[in-house]
């Protein structure tokens, strides 16, 4: 049976909704299920520094059994104010655990470092939460795009050789379909590797030479070791702290927290497809896995997604068949994001250096 990929719209059962401060460099990006009851999550962390809210919820041994929403930021742990305004955008809908009159929509949120590419004073809070929640209301299925928007707006990548030697990253997604059974990503990549096309194993972002080359693998192991030996002698080393690409994979299959778990972690083999170094020590890289096996309410307008899946109808398959789309999805998506963005607050985007033919054809 072929796979194909289709549109973000397509997949049912979710909105999606992003803002930015774009003088701020730093946006959020919300993704919110249509149903009420919410979705079964699951959470993978390769990298050594993340900045996370609410994801001891979704350990396979905690009570809750689904969330609400599911955000990826900017701003590090400043950031994770943003889930606030999400919670109370959904407590308003009347989505939450309910305990005697009152909603507690839960809301995961995982973020990325980008504090130092705009305004280091702006990050995203309350109000941004608030308003990407409107956003996600607002068109067909909310108002994604990929490149420098919503979580993507400050993301870099290639910063092994220091942020001068950057470049510019940002958010992208995938969604691929195979039957009924379908696959999606959504990745905010802000990554200390390189970036590499994963279908060709050419690299096409990531730290570059004072004229403009990117390095060589070999040439990035020298510097890993020499900000290896810098941090041993407390001497300052290249920002190998300010990273980590974050993201979101969902699927129509119904799948146990343990399982998205499993999902989440597999999910990592597309970073690693298309990122090196990947899940490093000053990495929080960090996938959430959701399964979104019902459809909309009366709390949001009911899209057609033009999909022959019925909101309640069970998808067979299983978490291997799962768990390897979800790879596939994110190195899409990583690629997406990169491939869109553009080239902002001094970091030069993948579209321009090749303009300038630093690539080979």
């Amino acid at each position: 049976m072929d796979i194909v990929k289709v549109s973000l719209d397509s997949f049912p059962g979710i909105r999606i909704g992003q803002t930015e401060n774009k003088a701020g460099g730093t946006g959020i990006t919300v993704l919110l299920c249509e149903d009420p009851e919410g979705m079964r999550a699951g959470l993978h962390i390769g990298g050594g520094g993340p900045a996370a809210r609410e994801t001891g919820i979704l350990n396979p041994v905690a009570t809750a059994q689904r969330i609400h929403a599911a955000v990826l930021g900017g701003g590090s742990a400043f950031g994770l104010d943003a889930a606030g305004g999400v919670m109370r955008y959904l407590e308003k809908k009347g989505f939450g655990v309910e305990v005697r009159d009152i909603h507690v929509p839960l809301v995961t949120q995982v973020d990325i470092f980008d504090l130092p590419v705009g305004d280091p004073r702006v990050r995203p809070d309350q109000e941004m939460g608030y308003a990407a929640c409107q956003m996600a209301e607002a068109g067909k299925r909310g108002n994604f795009r990929s490149g420098n928007y919503g979580a993507g707006c400050g993301a870099t990548v290639g910063k092994y050789a220091g942020g001068d030697h950057a470049m510019k990253g940002g958010i992208g997604s995938c969604v691929l379909r195979q039957g009924r059974l379908m696959v999606g990503a959504i990745v905010a990549v802000n990554a200390f590797g390189d970036i590499y096309n994963w279908k060709t194993g050419q690299k096409i972002a990531g730290a570059r030479t004072d004229d403009g080359r990117l390095y060589g693998m070999e040439d990035m192991v020298s510097f890993l070791r020499k900000n290896e030996a810098s941090r041993i002698q407390d001497a300052p080393a290249a920002e190998t702290a300010l990273n980590t690409t974050i993201g979101i994979v969902f699927t129509n299959a119904s799948l146990s927290k343990a399982e998205l778990c499993k999902m989440a972690a597999m999910a990592h083999d597309g970073f690693a497809r298309s990122i090196s170094p990947i899940h490093t020590s000053g990495d929080g890289d960090s996938i959430i896995a959701l399964s979104v096996t019902r459809g909309g309410s009366h709390h949001f307008e009911v899209i057609d997604a033009g999909c022959d899946t019925e909101s309640t109808g069970e998808i067979p398959a299983g978490i291997d068949t799962v768990g390897t789309l979800a790879a596939w999805a994110v190195s899409e998506a990583i690629l997406d994001g990169v491939q869109n963005a553009e080239t902002a607050y001094g970091y030069p985007a993948m579209s321009d250096l090749h303009k300038t033919r630093i690539f080979p054809e």
